[in-house]
């Protein structure tokens, strides 16, 4: 049940300064907000996506952040073809999902079965796409909707004004980070098919089991698989 009214979440919402909060912080306010408004909405994600691909930039528990992670690593999915053409995608029964199956298995196995996908416009070198995730077919009614695509007009006013925050952060910035992560990964890949003799799709699983089984990004554990061996290496 949703624990804020429409009101109440935008006058939070007002509230925020741009100019004072940290871009990345200020979409992970808009997506909280949002979880805790729109009725049946169970997560909410915000992916970017630029010149070194799409990231995860915010979300409000483990399936959002998993599912968008796992659209950053594979291309595709309800989020990435949102931002791709800055358009809502709908997903009212992931269990009939016919346009991403391998996503679907993985969003049925973290809960979610629908969603609705909002497209960022391009600010800053990014696109993006605000995702409300439901754990029930069909769950999202008209009104949820309406308050989902309100909400990403807030994130898409957060992109539009990252450039006030002294600290520098904007959507391309973010994304430049992300990269950095991503080499890492890539590296961490490398080094479990040194390990264990596999391919590189066997080290891409090896390396997706591990941050389930710990509960953490993949980034988080890949960099973990680095610094250790890096660690070995200079004793």
């Amino acid at each position: 049940m949703p624990t804020l009214t429409p009101t109440d979440a935008f006058v939070e919402l007002g509230r925020i300064s741009f100019s004072r909060v940290p871009f990345t912080d200020v979409l992970a306010r808009i997506a909280e907000v949002t979880e805790q408004t729109v009725p049946a909405a169970t997560d909410v994600s915000v992916l970017l996506v630029g010149e070194g691909g799409p990231h995860a930039a915010a979300g409000t528990g483990k399936a959002a952040m998993w599912l968008g992670q796992w659209q950053s690593e594979h291309g595709h999915g309800p989020c990435i073809a949102a931002a791709a053409t800055n358009i809502t995608v709908s997903v009212t029964d992931v269990a009939g999902e016919s346009r991403w199956p391998d996503w679907a298995e993985q969003a049925i196995d973290a809960g979610v079965h629908s969603c609705l996908s909002v497209g960022l416009p391009l600010r800053d070198g990014a696109t993006g796409a605000f995702t409300v995730y439901a754990a029930e077919p069909h769950a999202l009614t008209e009104d949820g909707i309406v308050l989902a695509q309100t909400f990403a007009g807030y994130a898409a006013m957060a992109m539009a004004n990252a450039h006030l925050h002294p600290d520098g952060v904007t959507p391309a910035g973010f994304l430049r980070t992300e990269a950095a992560a991503r080499s890492a990964m890539e590296q961490a890949k490398g080094i479990i098919m040194a390990q264990r003799h596999c391919t590189a799709e066997h080290a891409s699983a090896v390396l997706t089991e591990m941050s389930r089984q710990a509960g953490r990004e993949t980034r988080a554990v890949a960099s973990d698989i680095v610094a250790d061996v890096s660690r070995a290496a200079g004793r």
